[in-house]
């Protein structure tokens, strides 16, 4: 009789489908604020760890490094188009963390996390975009 985990991971062996699962917060860390994920295409990753002034937990597969913020830090932000952003911070597969808040807490900054976004993908915030009527 196999187990659920050999199950998965024989169908994930086999090309199935991912699965999507919540990012496991390292242990002695809390999310009091609840937690998302902002996922950013990888090759931007190396350049926003370099420039942010505070960094939280960063989890990296091979498409998306996803970073942790406070729940609902997508209100009133439009993200730049290539960039995922979860709710709960479910997602597929399972990155691995490759960076680990100094903190008891997992979060980047959402503010500067958006700014350096928009500056190293070349897009305008949201809120400095000329309006029309």
């Amino acid at each position: 009789m196999l187990s659920l985990d050999a199950l998965v991971r024989l169908r994930r062996d086999m090309g199935g489908p991912a699965v999507p699962r919540r990012l496991a917060m390292p242990e002695g860390m809390t999310a009091p604020l609840g937690c998302d994920a902002v996922g950013v295409p990888a090759r931007f990753g190396p350049l926003l760890l370099s420039r942010l002034p505070r960094v939280g937990c960063v989890y990296a597969d091979e498409a998306y490094w996803w970073w942790i913020v406070p729940s609902e830090s997508d209100y009133a932000l439009e993200w730049p188009a290539s960039v995922r952003y979860t709710p709960g911070a479910v997602v597929l597969d399972a990155p691995r963390l490759i960076h680990r808040s100094d903190g008891t807490v997992p979060y980047t900054p959402p503010i500067p996390l958006y700014l350096t976004l928009c500056r190293v993908m070349g897009t305008t915030p949201t809120w400095s975009r000329q309006m029309t009527a």
